[in-house]
């Protein structure tokens, strides 16, 4: 049995959860059994996981937040009860606070970030990005038990099922030594980790007051906007914008750079994006050479013009 650990956000599953129920029925078929799906607490669209292939759909209620001690012993416990042989979560902060504990308290060896389905002719391998994503490693899983957590945007999920009624399981729930005062989400705008499409930006914008037409770009294209460290650091933008190595990793269909310069560590962040478009007045800008596409040119000049092209290719 493959078991997929199905996160939601705010009460919902969102497309990274889908891609991981996805890929565990693969998964699953290469193994030649069943895949079901584990929601911890609420979410509204729980029944739509079997559309992405859980033959199942366990609930647990009862936990109030999010504790990596309490949420590892939950899935653990369910995985021994289903005779579970792989579990698999998000690539997510929060699957890769579990992955860990996971490993240790099911006795399982465990890949993080893997973005390929395994091959399981003769023994169990994955595949993963290394240094930054300038390479790619193959890992072979030789205990018979193993945790994965899966990169998002590594497949596209397809729907290959039929909704399935959620069942509630009981397990014992740990005490949580964690006490919530307060909690902070970022409302209407889609997680950079989830985004297919982003509109980035750098300390070419000269000052915060200028980034309308960034997010008018962003609004005209249904893309999530992002920033450079740089732009982060002096508060031009908010901490969750900033996307590189020392960010937020990326992998969208389309990442739109505009001034930005293109430092090795916001590379490492983005380099995985399926189309680079850059557009910045400097010829010798390194971003240039990761660049599917390229405008040189001032983005004062050039990203209004661009807007209202989109607008007009929109309307017709």
């Amino acid at each position: 049995m493959v078991l997929i650990f199905a996160e939601s956000h705010n009460n919902l599953h969102k497309k990274s959860t889908f891609e991981a129920v996805y890929y565990g029925r693969k998964v699953a078929e290469l193994l030649g059994t069943e895949a079901v799906a584990l929601v911890i607490g609420e979410a509204k669209n729980s029944a739509d996981l079997g559309l992405y292939g859980a033959s199942k759909v366990l609930t647990i209620e009862g936990i109030s937040h999010f504790d990596s001690q309490v949420y590892g012993s939950v899935i653990t416990q369910v995985a021994e009860k289903i005779g579970a042989s792989t579990i698999i979560v998000n690539h997510s902060s929060t699957g890769r606070s579990l992955i860990g504990g996971l490993s240790i308290r099911f006795k399982a060896g465990s890949v993080s970030a893997v973005n390929a389905l395994p091959t399981v002719e003769g023994s169990f391998k994955v595949t993963k990005n290394v240094f930054s994503g300038k390479a790619g490693a193959t890992y072979e899983i030789k205990t018979p038990r193993r945790v994965l957590s899966l990169s998002g945007n590594s497949l596209q999920p397809e729907v290959i099922g039929t909704v399935v009624t959620p069942e509630a399981m009981t397990v014992t729930i740990p005490q949580s030594r964690i006490k919530v005062i307060k909690e902070d989400t970022i409302q209407g705008t889609i997680p950079l980790p989830e985004a297919e499409l982003v509109v980035s930006a750098g300390r070419g914008m000269k000052g915060p007051e200028n980034w309308g037409i960034i997010e008018e770009m962003a609004d005209i294209l249904g893309a999530t906007t992002a920033c450079s460290r740089p732009v982060a650091d002096i508060h031009w933008r908010p901490h969750h914008e900033h996307v590189g190595q020392t960010g937020v990793a990326i992998k969208p269909n389309l990442y739109i750079a505009i001034g930005i310069s293109g430092a090795i560590q916001h590379l490492a962040g983005v380099n995985q994006s399926k189309v680079i478009v850059v557009i910045n007045k400097d010829p010798e800008a390194p971003f240039f050479k990761a660049a599917d596409y390229g405008v040189i040119g001032d983005l004062f000049d050039v990203v209004p013009r661009l807007n209202e092209a989109l607008k007009k290719f929109k309307a017709s």
